[in-house]
Order: C-alpha cells, then structure tokens, then sequence
C-alpha cells in the first residue's frame, strides 16, 4: 500500500489505543514541557480578540488537543484577559478525549472541523497536529518518479517504489533530482489547512498553526517513528509506534492566501515566543517559585534554544482579512 495509507492506518491506531504523552509515553509536546507556552498562545488569541474589538461570541478550537494541557494553560492566560470562548475540541481518540475532560469538563468535542459552530470567530489552534497527519512520499527511480509504498519484506514491512509513473505529482523544479531522491507531500494537510480558511475567511478569527518543518518544496525524506522517547523504524510495530514527518509550511501558506486571509510566518518558535514575552513570563513564574529556578530556565532554554525546539518549530498564523495584525512575526 502507499505509504500515505500505512501511515494513516497506523497512526490511527496508535492514537485510538493509548495516552503516548510524557515520560511514561513515547514523546514530549511544548505544552508538557512548560506552562509557558500555552500560556503565552492564550495571550496571542486574546490580544488579537482584543484589537478586533473584543466580538461577543467567539470560539476556541484546538486541533489534536494532546491531553488538553494546551487548551487549559491558554484558556487560563485569556479568562485573565476577559475573553472566555466556548471550547471545541478536534480528536477523535476516546483515550485521549477521557483525558481532555479531566481538565476541560466544558469542551465540545469533535470528530472533524465540519461539525465546529458555523456562526461567530474562531481561534483555532494547531500544535503538533500537521505532523502527524499521513505524507505521500514519491522517490526518483531510473524510469522517473514513482510513488513509495509499503511491501512485505524477509525481516518485515518495508518500503519501495511502486509501479506507477508519478512526475506529474512532483514540481517540476525539481524533476532533475538525483535517483533516489524522496519527494513528500501531504494532500491531508492541505486539504484541512484549506477547510480552515475557508471557516476564518467565512466567520473571522485566527488560527496558529506550530510545528516542525520547513517551507518546500524540497527534496528529502522525513518521514520518522518514537517509541520510549527514542528514534525507531517507522515501518516496524505499524500501529505501536508515533509516525510523523516534516510539515512543509508554503503548502500551509499557500492554502490560507487562497482563501483570501492574510498570512503572517512561518517564524521560528523560539523568536516567535521571544517575542510574545517568554523571557519576562519566565522571570515572573521564578519570582513566584525562586526554588523552581532551574527548571524554568530549563523548560526556557528546550521551548526557545535553536538547538533544542526552537529554530526546527516554526508559527504560521492565519487571520481574517478584518482582524488586526497579529504580534510575534
């Protein structure tokens, strides 16, 4: 089968079946890390609602809400500034909604972004969820491209290309690389980064979008699996291990300018929290906790370094043509 669909089938899986966050899981989001930086996503909502005049009814929605640590910490820092939207949770994992509802027992919760309200802004967030979605990967043979798949190998699943030309799926700027080379692309993230547009240009709002990747498109393979916190075959235990690849932020943007929104980014996750004030939240919570001091600088340093998540994690923020320009890009 394509690898879109091994990947797609073994994540769902993976998701439907467990908790995979912590120490205890496979893998450690921003949110787990520190309070600081769902905290300072809040005050980006709420700042941009705020200058947009403060509208009456306005909803939050985060999509692949993790355990809802996100949600809680942002929901937090906006009640400070007045605005307490309804909660719309995007997950169709029941392990991790159960989780979800210890925090956020108000939640609305869904299976997709076409049941969310259709009247009044949305702040949309997505951390950590584009990367996750399933990549088609096509690779450059001596007869052309074609597309990657996964077969039954003698030690287990592994990949190969597949029988059927596929140049015309890959940009032609990049139609002389060399055999070998790997081509990703995700029509799911496209097609759900466009569905968000199209909901802010039609209702207003935002949505910040962050995770790693880069802006293509490129040559070159991502596609990796976690397992106990440490890199693994993406292609072993299908179903038992996190897959995730590289998100290409120019496909993102490109959806957004399409439906008319303004795009701002991507920026690199360390200058963007940088520039919402991490370093002043940072001091703040070690006045408040001077025994803590080292594991604020610590949780500091891994969200903002770049050599930690701070240049590899990028923002890209969507906003409706009428609403203000947004801070930290």
């Amino acid at each position: 089968m394509p690898v879109a669909h091994f990947m797609a089938q073994a994540n769902a899986h993976y998701y439907a079946t467990r908790d995979p966050l912590g120490a205890a899981g496979d893998f450690t989001t921003a949110p787990e890390i520190s309070q600081m930086f769902g905290e300072l996503v809040g005050l980006w909502l709420a700042d941009l609602w705020l200058r947009a005049e403060a509208p009456a009814r306005v909803h939050y929605v985060e999509l692949g809400p993790g355990r809802g640590t996100l949600a809680a910490d942002a929901l937090r820092a906006m009640r400070a500034a007045r605005l307490e939207p309804d909660i719309h949770l995007v997950e169709t994992s029941a392990a991790l909604r159960a989780k979800q509802a210890e925090r956020l027992p108000d939640a609305h919760w869904h299976d997709g972004i076409e049941t969310l309200p259709e009247t009044g802004p949305l702040l949309i967030v997505a951390n950590e969820f584009f990367d996750a979605l399933p990549i088609r990967q096509i690779v450059r043979t001596s007869d052309g491209w074609r597309e990657r798949v996964v077969i039954q190998g003698s030690d287990g699943f592994v990949a190969a290309p597949g029988p059927l030309p596929m140049d015309a799926a890959v940009p032609e700027a990049l139609w002389s690389a060399a055999e070998g080379a790997i081509f990703e692309s995700s029509p799911a993230s496209t097609a759900i980064a466009a569905d968000i547009a199209a909901r802010i240009a039609d209702q207003g709002g935002a949505a910040i979008l962050i995770d790693y990747g880069y802006s293509g498109p490129a040559i070159g393979e991502t596609l990796q699996a976690v397992k106990r916190h440490e890199y693994a075959d993406p292609f072993a235990e299908p179903g038992e291990r996190d897959l995730t690849a590289h998100v290409d932020f120019a496909a993102l943007a490109e959806e957004g300018r399409g439906a008319g929104l303004r795009v701002f980014g991507p920026a690199t996750q360390g200058d963007w929290l940088h520039g919402l004030g991490l370093a002043a939240r940072a001091t703040a919570l070690v006045k408040a906790a001077p025994e803590r001091a080292g594991e604020i600088a610590a949780a500091r340093d891994r969200l903002a370094n770049p050599a930690q998540m701070g240049q590899l994690f990028k923002a890209l923020a969507f906003v409706a043509p009428d609403w203000p320009e947004p801070e930290g890009f």
